[in-house]
């Protein structure tokens, strides 16, 4: 009995094929996202020097601690932000995994940021005991996450 030779078809459809198709994919797929992260960072960066900038030239000392430095840290904030979000889609590529105490670090400096931003004349109370509860669920999952990895290391 002569083996039938397997096809280029059959060859992608194979199980290990097509996980090797789906981890290409996923690759292409985290590299895109790196190079737009690397866009919105270029764009908040730029956006940031404008603002600081013109807010610096045109505005009194007193205008630009009371109205404009607040708007100053949500674009450092977003920088930071950013950065961290490239840090996991660069995390995955050389390891391909989800490093689940990024994503955590991550999360909090998102929320802490809004807390750091928040203007406490506009928010509710049970806005504020959700950014605290997220804060708080955030900390204690980082602690086991960092507890978990500690004792396996």
């Amino acid at each position: 009995m002569s083996k039938r030779p397997k096809g280029l078809i059959h060859h992608h459809l194979s199980d290990e094929g097509f996980l090797r198709n789906i981890r290409q994919f996923e690759g292409w797929v985290s590299k895109l996202l790196t190079i737009a992260m690397v866009i919105v960072i270029v764009v908040v960066i730029f956006d940031l020097g404008v603002v600081l900038a013109t807010e610096l030239l045109n505005s009194s000392p007193s205008d630009f601690l009371i109205s404009t430095l607040p708007d100053i840290f949500g674009l450092f904030l977003s920088v930071l932000i950013a950065l961290e979000i490239m840090e996991n889609i660069t995390a995955y590529l050389r390891k391909h995994v989800v490093q689940v105490d990024l994503v955590i670090v991550t999360s909090l400096t998102a929320v802490a940021s809004k807390i750091i931003l928040l203007d406490l004349d506009k928010v509710s109370g049970t806005k504020i005991i959700g950014l605290g509860t997220a804060i708080l669920a955030l900390s204690i999952s980082y602690f086991i996450v960092r507890s978990i990895h500690s004792k396996g290391a």
